[in-house]
């Protein structure tokens, strides 16, 4: 992997030549760890025109948490009387005879900034933007890997929820045993918070899981994904609870159902991001559903939950081959509840069978 990380500070560097930056400092920690391996706390990496350095607050923990470091990048653990590494980085860049350094604006604090500014008066700095970030939406077939074993590891802890016995038991002990087993299982933790929501909670984008308990009849809708090497999945499922489902929980069901498969179909390369989101929130829209609907019908996953590209209305831009997104359309209707459907999918080509399915728990409507 380090000849990985190598090219791919490599290409940053390459693009910071070519916009008139000798040097990248880069501070964001998912950015950090794309780059660099492992992103120890509070590590920052300077990149070019010299010798690539990591430079750390304290001596890594080794914890796996922080990834593992490319074994070709230099370190430097600065003594605690250094300050912040970022200020360091920049004198140091400052003393290689750079002239203009690129930082991520969007990630540093205004006293930050200024910060780095004083310690360096003649340093310009540049905004290096999302160039990070852009080059990370298209993953190699390693990071695929990873995020594949993340999205089986998740399959199986909500699989075996299934299984046990739900009624009666709260929303919160739901998300809580849900964690422990994503970690049973192999993750290094959840992708983020896990949602557990019943009754008139159910179909709610990012709810909080409370204190209700399931009760026979209820819809029940899971979301939640594991954090693996660093790499997060993410599969949200809805349930009846109990009992053969009421004849507005199979209309609505097929209906969510209906706008999930439209949007998975069209994730294709050269595909427009607005279009996929159209292809999901045409189909609610047509059917009473438009207002109250998601900002957005997915996302891109990898390092981070969410990440670009954004599959919504206004989005800019055009899908990749071999960009993992999320495809989670979802209505709910105050007071009854509702409808969550997600997977995590790879872009692929027709030619390779088009769009790869990550999470494969099944999205018939089970009544448990």
């Amino acid at each position: 992997m380090s000849e990985v990380y190598g090219v791919r500070r490599g290409q940053l560097r390459d693009r910071c030549e070519a916009t008139g930056s000798a040097a990248a400092l880069v501070s964001r920690p998912a950015n950090v760890r794309y780059l660099a391996g492992g992103a120890p706390s509070g590590a920052v990496l300077l990149v070019g025109p010299g010798e690539d350095m990591l430079l750390c607050p304290r001596t890594p923990t080794g914890d796996p948490s922080e990834g593992r470091l490319d074994e070709a990048l230099r370190q430097t653990v600065l003594p605690t009387s250094a300050g912040d590494p970022a200020v360091a980085a920049a004198e140091l860049a400052r003393t290689e005879g750079v002239q203009t350094l690129a930082v991520e604006e969007h990630h540093l604090t205004v006293a930050r900034h200024r910060a780095l500014g004083s310690v360096a008066p003649r340093l310009r700095l540049a905004d290096l933007g999302l160039a990070v970030e852009q080059q990370r939406i298209v993953k190699d077939e390693e990071e695929i890997a990873l995020l594949r074993i993340a999205a089986e590891i998740a399959d199986q802890a909500l699989g075996e929820l299934l299984e046990s016995i739900l009624v009666g038991r709260t929303e919160r002990h739901l998300a809580l045993e849900l964690e422990r087993r994503l970690v049973d299982h192999g993750a290094d933790g959840p992708a983020f918070a896990t949602s557990v929501a019943t009754g008139p909670n159910s179909g709610r984008g990012g709810h909080r899981p409370s204190d209700r308990r399931v009760e026979e009849g209820d819809f029940l809708s899971v979301c939640l994904g594991a954090n693996y090497r660093g790499y997060r999945s993410e599969i949200g499922r809805t349930f009846v609870i109990g009992t053969t489902p009421a004849d507005w929980q199979i209309e609505l069901y097929d209906l969510v159902f209906a706008a999930q498969r439209g949007a998975r179909e069209a994730l294709a390369p050269g595909a427009a991001y607005r279009d996929v989101d159209r292809a999901a929130r045409q189909i609610l829209d047509g059917a009473g559903h438009g207002e109250g609907l998601a900002p957005l019908m997915g996302h891109g996953v990898g390092l981070e939950i969410d990440e670009d590209p954004q599959l919504a209305p206004a989005a800019m831009g055009k899908l990749d081959a071999c960009v993992p997104v999320t495809v989670e359309p979802g209505v709910h209707l105050p007071g009854r509840g509702g409808v969550r459907i997600d997977d995590t999918l790879v872009v692929r080509q027709e030619a390779d069978g088009g769009p790869e399915l990550l999470t494969i728990t099944t999205k018939e409507l089970l009544a448990l």
